[in-house]
């Protein structure tokens, strides 16, 4: 089933995508309707064009793949799925989310991954493959966040104030040098081999899906950024 969204209200949009029988619908000409899927399960959207703010909103098992970028907040609170961007996000992607993934193929924007959390069995996960901008994984609880700067090969791959607030989770940087301004409470160190494998299958899917070649990725250095154990906050978060 296509769907010529054009200038269709995002209302009457999300309705047909509910309304319809059809598992895989095809949005062509999407121009930033917002609250594409929310909530939404058991369909697989493939959307060429840019979809709005707070696409994939509490997504609870849909498959979307969107052929340009990405406005703000894709995947708020999402609980399950995954979520595929041949392009760009915007400003916090990844806000709250609890379960399912969501990759990037080039840029995020500010926070993304900004109050990520885990819950019981559900670990979310956001992998970003060019860089993130400024306050990555602000006030993380859980899950995990990969920055793996293939577009910034000689760079940090983030903006200022990556993790802060970080109570949870954990956040791999794929760089030779760590951003200058961590905040205290989060410690880095090098990626272990058990740090691989926690995350070895999804970046290679990653990878496939991009084309992306995986003995370049593997090639590079990785850091691991962790909340000190000892943060007061942590007791008020949900977390693992």
């Amino acid at each position: 089933m296509n769907i010529n969204v054009g200038t269709m209200h995002f209302q009457t949009l999300n309705n047909k995508i509910r309304n319809y029988k059809e598992d895989t619908i095809a949005l062509d000409n999407c121009i930033g309707q917002r609250y594409i899927a929310s909530g939404l399960s058991g369909k697989h959207l493939i959307i060429k064009g840019t979809p709005g703010n707070a696409l994939g909103s509490y997504l609870d098992g849909c498959v979307i793949e969107v052929y340009g970028n990405t406005q703000e907040a894709t995947g708020d609170t999402m609980n399950e799925g995954l979520i595929c961007i041949h392009g760009s996000a915007g400003d916090a992607t990844g806000y709250a989310m609890r379960g399912g993934k969501i990759y990037v193929r080039d840029n995020a924007g500010y926070r993304a991954g900004i109050h990520m959390k885990a819950y019981k069995e559900k670990q979310p996960l956001l992998i970003i493959g060019g860089k993130a901008g400024s306050f990555l994984g602000e006030y993380q609880a859980g899950g995990n966040i990969v920055v793996l700067g293939l577009n910034c090969e000689d760079e940090v791959p983030v903006g200022h104030f990556c993790g802060t607030g970080m109570h949870g989770g954990k956040i791999y940087l794929r760089c030779d040098k760590l951003p200058a301004d961590l905040p205290k409470q989060v410690v880095a160190r090098v990626m272990t081999e058990e740090d691989v494998e926690g995350i070895r299958q999804d970046v290679e899917t990653f990878c496939e899906t991009f084309n992306v070649d995986k003995e370049k990725v593997w090639s590079k250095n990785f850091y691991v950024l962790e909340p000190d154990t000892k943060n007061p906050y942590r007791q008020l978060y949900t977390h693992n």
